[in-house]
């Protein structure tokens, strides 16, 4: 079966008459669809339509904006179940964790349908008589948001529905290994009764949709999520136009333990963020350091976590761990245990894949854990995206701290610590966005989240900080005469 562009409000063959097949990753073999492979003549139809869309969608009311979102809300509940098949065909997450994600874009979606009626305007006193002064939040226009494969259903979402909420209008470009869940996605914003032009879906290749959606002058700003590498260039290619950007990038998130007394909850809860999605999540736990003293307990709890998490495909009863996305994710995990096998680094549990042929029999690759490693250590340093986790052991808080800041990444991290103290002074002295005390990198879908450093640019995402991406500021100033 063959899937076309969403342009204008029309399914649309692309201009090359190209079209890529999508596989299951738990069988590679599998083709799921032919999806289209678009150039820039592709792009540039659909950013005409955002633009001409938005010259009338730009003063649409708040009630309008925040309707069309609760319907395409309503819809996504209604369609839960097939859209959470859908990421788990084309993506490999478990099922348990495909639902989760549909449920946080329905989250995420009606809490962006009340920030529409939250735009406001600030007035300020004038230094003059008989003059107001206003400055109004006014939408940015046309923006490119280009989404991520490791959540092919929340990550568009959560460009989409601010874009949306503040009267932007919209080209998304989904992951070229993950755009069935875009085209859900299409169908559902078709079926709510946005207007024509308001969102389009372009899909395709990095350079031929994403480099041209950026380039285009008609573009206002581009929202990207994925690689530093990606977004770096993103974000200068952007600045070549005076482009806005909003990126959120990758990440490597300690897990700091600190004079903890239930070593054995805190196992589950960094055992959890970091093998969620295969490890395949920017704000997966994927380091540890923990104090010296109890570097072998937490070790220990962590082995038996480990062991016991099931690796299947995510239809399977009980799964926990489904497939890498793709053979290169599995080469790139394979690479890295080499690395750690060849370190001093001690491996304590051995995730390596026992499939014979990962080609037919799916890209899976067991959780994996390593003790002793060393700070400088490729597994300590680079941000892996799979089911890698490396124990570093310090002497004392000041080290923890040091290594934690020495990461090129500043995304989120977690303290798992009983003493008040020392959870302030990770919490004000860590170089990162998010710090999570007591718990897994599990965020809220009306808080603010991004990243510093490597790790992030521009406005927050989710919740009321990603109106700083999707509007301007417009001030004016009015005399009121006194009549004659």
């Amino acid at each position: 079966m063959t899937f076309d562009n969403y342009i204008n409000g029309a399914w649309q063959a692309p201009s090359t008459g190209r079209y890529a097949a999508n596989i299951n990753p738990a069988r590679p073999q599998h083709v799921l669809g032919e999806f289209a492979d678009s150039a820039a003549a592709d792009v540039d139809q659909a950013v005409a339509a955002a633009r001409q869309a938005f010259a009338g969608f730009r003063t649409a009311p708040p009630p309008q904006r925040a309707g069309l979102l609760n319907r395409l809300a309503d819809l996504m509940e209604r369609d839960r179940d097939q859209l959470a098949h859908v990421i788990v065909k084309e993506m490999g997450k478990v099922l348990a964790e495909a639902r989760g994600e549909v449920a946080r874009a329905v989250a995420e979606c009606r809490f962006m349908a009340g920030e529409a009626h939250r735009v406001g305007s600030s007035g300020y006193s004038s230094e003059r008589p008989g003059i107001d002064i206003v400055a109004h939040r006014v939408p940015l226009g046309p923006v490119a948001l280009i989404s991520p494969w490791n959540f092919p259903v929340v990550t568009p979402i959560r460009k989409l529905a601010p874009a949306i909420a503040y009267g932007c209008t919209a080209v998304m470009k989904p992951a070229s290994i993950t755009p069935w869940s875009s085209v859900k996605l299409a169908e559902l914003i078709d079926e709510a009764g946005f207007p024509a032009g308001v969102v389009n879906l372009v899909m395709g290749g990095g350079r031929s949709v994403g480099q041209v959606l950026t380039d285009h002058p008609d573009i206002a700003g581009v929202s990207f999520t994925g690689s530093t590498e990606t977004g770096s260039g993103i974000y200068e290619a952007a600045a070549k136009r005076l482009a806005r950007v909003q990126l959120e990038l990758g990440g490597k998130n300690p897990a700091i333990v600190m004079r903890y007394a239930d070593l054995k909850g805190a196992a589950r809860e960094i055992a959890s963020a970091a093998f969620q999605a295969a490890g395949q999540r920017c704000t997966a736990l994927s380091r540890v350091i923990v104090l010296e003293s109890q570097a072998d307990a937490l070790v220990e709890e962590l082995a038996a976590v480990t062991r016991a998490m099931k690796v299947a495909e995510g239809f399977a009863e009980g799964a926990q761990i489904g497939p890498m996305v793709s053979r290169d994710q599995f080469d790139r995990v394979m690479r890295y245990m080499e690395i750690g096998r060849s370190d001093k680094a001690k491996l304590v549990v051995d995730g390596r894949s026992t499939v014979n042929d990962p080609d037919t029999d799916g890209y899976f690759h067991g959780p994996a854990l390593f003790d002793q490693v060393e700070r400088d250590s490729p597994l300590a340093v680079d941000e892996i995206f799979g089911p890698v986790l490396p124990v570093l052991r310090v002497a004392d808080p000041a080290e923890a701290l040091a290594i934690a800041n020495s990461s090129a990444y500043g995304l989120a991290a977690s303290v798992f610590t009983d003493e008040p103290g020392l959870a302030g002074f990770f919490a004000s002295r860590l170089e990162c966005g998010m710090v999570h005390v007591n718990h897994g990198t599990a965020s809220q879908p009306h808080v603010p989240f991004g990243g510093v450093k490597n790790s992030g640019e521009g406005a927050y995402s989710i919740g009321p900080s990603a109106c700083g991406f999707y509007t301007a500021t417009k001030v004016v100033y009015r005399l009121d005469r006194m009549p004659d």
